[in-house]
């Protein structure tokens, strides 16, 4: 009998422990409604600032009035338009002293220092381009083209498609993270590529619908994932692929779309797109 009941009270730790693993989130501050259709936000680590890609209005080709704006760790709006006169643009992701963002034909090249567009590099038969992230030691920068169902490399200036078709269903979230790609799908499934082998598998699903798919993914530091549904939810996933929700912000209603994590802060920083602002939460 108390060997059954030891067992039965280890069972209960355990379950408890693996309960008080899961992060929570508390809101800590909100922008003012400035930042026009805030798609993404990119933690600068060297300038210890927030860039924001806002597309300004409505995502199709037409659109020529995005710009990038630039953020304090505290919510302040420091720049409104560091760089002006962009095309739809979302994700983001920083090489050395340039800033990379992907427009909806092309990705541009923009100086830190300047905020003026030094190269454009134009994805042949891109029909949207959506995500971006960076392999920094190998300089190397991804992009999705989500409407093309395809992945492309961007490498010393050369462009290389290394995904197309198959299970890739309106990839959008992407996120480099020790040799491996992964992809957010358009259906809710977190996709596994590795750059080397070249093999593709699911990592995690049930984190949105055809309507509502993956947007942002981030490491935790912890061999885990922070991952945005662009409706309005942010789910946790385990180093072992299980989601826990988060956040759900639909009903406000509220977007959770490519959002940033910085570890040493423990705060995640969320552009809420049709509300006009970026959301901080601290992970606690």
């Amino acid at each position: 009998m108390k060997t059954l009941f030891a067992s039965l009270c280890l069972c209960c730790v355990l379950s408890f422990s693996v309960m008080a693993q899961t992060p929570t989130l508390t809101q800590v501050w909100e922008t003012d409604t400035t930042l026009t259709t805030p798609e993404s936000v990119l933690y600068d680590t060297k300038n210890n600032v927030l860039y924001v890609s806002c597309i300004n209005g409505k995502s199709v080709p037409e659109n020529q009035t995005s710009f990038v704006a630039k953020l304090g760790l505290d919510g302040k709006v420091q720049q409104r338009i560091m760089t002006p006169g962009l095309n739809a643009i979302k994700g983001m992701g920083i090489i050395g002293n340039k800033l990379y963002t992907a427009s909806f034909f092309a990705v541009n090249e923009i100086d830190l220092a300047t905020g003026k567009v030094v190269n454009n590099y134009t994805v042949p038969d891109a029909k949207m381009l959506n995500d971006i992230t960076i392999d920094s030691k190998n300089q190397t920068l991804y992009v999705t083209d989500m409407r093309a169902n395809s992945v492309w490399k961007l490498q010393n200036g050369k462009l290389e498609k290394i995904l197309e078709g198959g299970l890739l269903k309106n990839p959008n979230g992407l996120l480099y993270d020790n040799g491996k790609l992964l992809i957010g799908n358009g259906e809710g499934i977190l996709y596994s590529y590795d750059t080397k082998t070249k093999d593709l598998s699911k990592f995690a699903e049930g984190m949105g619908t055809e309507k509502s798919g993956i947007d942002g993914i981030e490491s935790d530091g912890k061999k885990g994932y922070f991952v945005s549904e662009w409706r309005g939810r942010i789910w946790h996933v385990t180093p072992e692929g299980k989601p826990s929700l988060l956040l759900d912000t639909i009903d406000k209603p509220m977007n959770t779309a490519d959002f940033s994590y910085v570890p040493g802060k423990k705060m995640l920083f969320v552009p809420t797109f049709l509300k006009n602002k970026v959301v901080a939460y601290k992970v606690n």
